[in-house]
C-alpha cells in the first residue's frame, strides 16, 4: 500500500513537473524576497484579472491541434485599432469599452480568417508560422499608426496625433476608459482591490469555452485535433474548423486586450501587443498544459504562478545581489525557457511516438 502511494506521488509529480518547479521557484523567491504575503496577493490578483482572458484564448486553438497561436497578437492589434477610434470619439466609461470591444470583433474576425487561411497552408508547422504572421501584421499595424492614419486617413486630434499631424503618439491616455469594466463591482480593503466583476466577465467567458467545446461543434473541434485525417474521413471540413478555431482565438485575445489594457489606463500604442503572445502562451505552459492539451485550470494555475514568479523576481534580486535588474532578466529568461523547453519536449514525444509506431509495425 505504502509502495503503491508512493509511486501514485512520484507519477503525479512527474506528470505536472513544470507547475511543481514553478510552485517552488515562487516560494524560494518569496522567502529570499521576504515578501508580505498581503502584498503579494493584492498584486497577483490585480494581474490576474488583467491576463486571464488573454490565456484562455489559446485553449480552442490547442484542442483544435493548431498547438499555441502566437496569432493572438493579432487579436491584441484589433482591440487596440478599436481603442484609439474610441479615445478619438470621446466614448469614455463602460460605454465606451463596450463600444470598443463591439468594434473589435469584426476587425478580429477578418483577421483570425486571414491568419486561419495562411495556417491551412502551414500544417504541421502551425506556431513558427503564427509567430511570423505576428511580426509581419506588426509592420502593417505600424504603417496604418504612423503613416496611414492622418497621411491618408484624414484624421485630426490633438490628443492622439503627434505634433506634424500624420501618426498617432507612442502613448496615448485611456483616462476615460481606466478601470471602466473593474470598476463596475469592486471590493476594496486597504491596499487590496479585487474587480469582482471582471472576474465574473472572464469566468462567464471560459464557461462559454468550456460549455463550446461540449456541443457539436466542439466535438469536431476535438476531431480535427486529434487526427486531421480521421476527421476528414468522417465527413468534417477539417480547414472550416481550423479557421473557426483561430477567429474565436482572435476574438477573445481582442477582449482579453482591452480587459488588459482598461485596468493600466495607458495604450502603448507600438508596444502594447507585443508581448502578448509570448507571455500568455508562458503562463499556459507553467500550468501544465502542452502545445496539444490545455484546460481552463492549467491556465488558471499557469497565470497565477507565471505573474507571482514576475512580482516576487525583482525583489529576490534586489535581495540577493542589490540589483533588481537580475530579477528582470531572469523572468525574461522564464517566458523564453519554458517555451522552448515545452516545444523540445513536444518534438521529443512525437518522435518517440513515430518510433513505437514502427516498431510495433
Amino acid at each position: 500500500m505504502g509502495k503503491q502511494s508512493s509511486w501514485n506521488i512520484k507519477k503525479t509529480v512527474s506528470t505536472n513537473i513544470v507547475p511543481v518547479v514553478f510552485t517552488v521557484l515562487c516560494l524560494v523567491g518569496a522567502i529570499i524576497a521576504e515578501a508580505s504575503p498581503f502584498f503579494l496577493l493584492s498584486s497577483v490578483i490585480t494581474r490576474l484579472a488583467r491576463n486571464l482572458l488573454l490565456v484562455f484564448s489559446l485553449i480552442i486553438p490547442v484542442v483544435t491541434g493548431l498547438g499555441l497561436n502566437f496569432g493572438i497578437v493579432l487579436g491584441a492589434m484589433a482591440a487596440q485599432i478599436a481603442l484609439i477610434a474610441v479615445v478619438h470619439w470621446n466614448i469614455t466609461g463602460l460605454g465606451g469599452f463596450t463600444v470598443a470591444a463591439l468594434l473589435s470583433v469584426p476587425i478580429s474576425i477578418l483577421f483570425g480568417w486571414l491568419t486561419g487561411k495562411v495556417l491551412n497552408k502551414a500544417k504541421g508547422n502551425e506556431m513558427i508560422t503564427s509567430m511570423m504572421l505576428g511580426f509581419f501584421a506588426n509592420g502593417l499595424y505600424q504603417l496604418l499608426f504612423l503613416f496611414i492614419l492622418g497621411g491618408v486617413i484624414p484624421m485630426k486630434n490633438d490628443t492622439i496625433m503627434l505634433p506634424s499631424g500624420i501618426g498617432i503618439k507612442n502613448t496615448v491616455s485611456l483616462k476615460g476608459l481606466k478601470y471602466a469594466l473593474d470598476n463596475v463591482i469592486m471590493i476594496s480593503h486597504d491596499s487590496l482591490a479585487i474587480p469582482v466583476f471582471t472576474f465574473i466577465i472572464t469566468a462567464l467567458l471560459a464557461l462559454a469555452i468550456r460549455f463550446l467545446l461540449q456541443t457539436k461543434l466542439g466535438q469536431e473541434l476535438r476531431c480535427v485535433g486529434q487526427d486531421m485525417n480521421i476527421a476528414a474521413t468522417s465527413g468534417i471540413d477539417v480547414d472550416k474548423m481550423r479557421i473557426i478555431a483561430v477567429i474565436l482565438s482572435t476574438v477573445l485575445a481582442a477582449w482579453g486586450q482591452l480587459i488588459h489594457l482598461q485596468n493600466i489606463g495607458i495604450l502603448q500604442t507600438y508596444g502594447s501587443h507585443e508581448q502578448v503572445g509570448l507571455f500568455a502562451v508562458a503562463s499556459i505552459l507553467i500550468g501544465g498544459a502542452s502545445v496539444t492539451k490545455a484546460t481552463i485550470g492549467q491556465a488558471v494555475l499557469g497565470t497565477f504562478l507565471f505573474h507571482l514568479l514576475f512580482i516576487i523576481s525583482p525583489m529576490a534580486g534586489q535581495k540577493l545581489v542589490g540589483e533588481p535588474q537580475v530579477g528582470e532578466y531572469f523572468r525574461a529568461f522564464v517566458a523564453y525557457g519554458v517555451i522552448g523547453v515545452s516545444l523540445g519536449l513536444h518534438a521529443w514525444q512525437k518522435q518517440q511516438a513515430r518510433k513505437n509506431k514502427l516498431e510495433d509495425i
